[in-house]
């Protein structure tokens, strides 16, 4: 799945964009999944939904907060997302680098050129997959790296990631969310699972992690205390 973004202060040129993208992208796995007039906007907005989109074309010139200035407030919240600049002006180009922009794309965007950066990303896409995690609730797809995420917990019928001092709960078992980490995670309690390269220190009965004291239960003590350490040492 690649869940894609167009960010321009101009309809034609979001259009144009789109136009030229739906020649190009698989069906059903890749989606133009959101539009933005305002570079403002879209700050506002991905800050609150980490990881729903993958790769966002940001238009460089933009009246109010420009393109670059956009994008160096996402790289405050967010590392991962692809930005790729849309610009008139080849000036603009080595600007990109300074915030980690992928590449960028003349106007008017062509299918060809669009076609060779889709590729890349595609390729960046596929090489950080085993590093991600994906979870869906009511409001949206979100992605996490797994080196970002503190730990999960189950309450009731749902579990509860925790990431960045935020919090998403989504319907699922914490065994099963175990299950797919596959070992990258520790078990310390029935309700509890951590990232143990986020555990700062390791009680007699507690880790803490991120700031919080979370209990850790008799039975699985002494494996996840070893886990823990031996993780913590590497």
């Amino acid at each position: 799945m690649l869940r894609i973004a167009i960010c321009d202060d101009s309809v034609d040129a979001r259009d144009a964009l789109r136009l030229q993208l739906e020649k190009i992208l698989m069906e059903e796995a890749e989606k133009i999944v959101y539009e933005f007039s305002t570079g403002a906007g879209a700050v506002r907005w991905l800050e609150n939904h980490p990881g729903e989109i993958d790769l966002l074309f940001l238009d460089v010139e933009m009246a109010g907060l420009n393109g670059m200035a956009a994008a160096e407030a996402i790289r405050r919240f967010d590392a991962e997302i692809i930005i790729v600049f849309v610009t008139g002006y080849a000036d603009y180009v080595f600007d990109g680098y300074k915030v980690n922009a992928l590449d960028y794309i003349m106007k008017p965007a062509n299918a060809e050129r669009l076609l060779e950066v889709v590729r890349r990303v595609r390729t960046q896409l596929d090489q950080r997959r085993n590093e991600m995690y994906l979870m869906k609730n009511a409001e949206g797809t979100f992605r996490f790296p797994l080196s970002s995420i503190d730990f999960f917990y189950s309450d009731k019928r749902k579990v509860v990631c925790v990431c960045g001092g935020k919090e998403y709960s989504y319907y699922a078992k914490l065994d099963e969310v175990e299950q797919a980490l596959a070992g990258r995670f520790v078990r310390i309690h029935q309700r509890y699972l951590v990232n143990p390269q986020q555990v700062s220190q390791i009680g007699t009965d507690h880790v803490a992690v991120a700031g919080r004291r979370l209990p850790v239960s008799r039975a699985l003590k002494e494996e996840a205390v070893k886990s823990l350490a031996r993780a913590m040492l590497m």
